[in-house]
């Protein structure tokens, strides 16, 4: 198992030496558990979060179950990018945080691209 948490550790760090995220093009970082998925958009010279969205939220209430799974990657996606808008962020830097790109990260960047937020 510590190979495992090794490797993602080191996945992390290779993205993270590549991108960060200014003022004008804030970082999108996502992280997914096994039960939820979180996104928050995050400014790196200020050190600040500017919005988050997860499946934790209000407006995931009514569905205890499934909160892990690619629709409500989805909708979290959409979510960060109606806050990200509302906060006057166009463009942002898309951080999958050491995840393959595919099944609920794919489709949390393909809710926020659907939304209006570019990547």
């Amino acid at each position: 198992m510590q190979l495992k948490t090794e490797a993602k550790k080191r996945r992390q760090a290779r993205i993270r030496k590549k991108i960060s995220g200014t003022t004008e093009r804030p970082r999108l970082s996502v992280f997914r558990s096994l039960n939820n998925i979180y996104a928050q958009i995050i400014d790196d010279t200020q050190g600040l979060t500017l919005v988050a969205a997860s499946t934790l939220d209000e407006t995931f209430a009514d569905a205890k179950k499934n909160r892990g799974n690619v629709a409500s990657a989805k909708k979290v996606g959409q979510l960060v990018a109606e806050k990200a808008k509302a906060a006057g962020i166009a463009k942002v830097v898309f951080d999958r945080s050491g995840f393959r790109y595919h099944g609920s990260i794919k489709a949390l960047a393909d809710g926020a691209r659907e939304a209006g937020l570019e990547l």
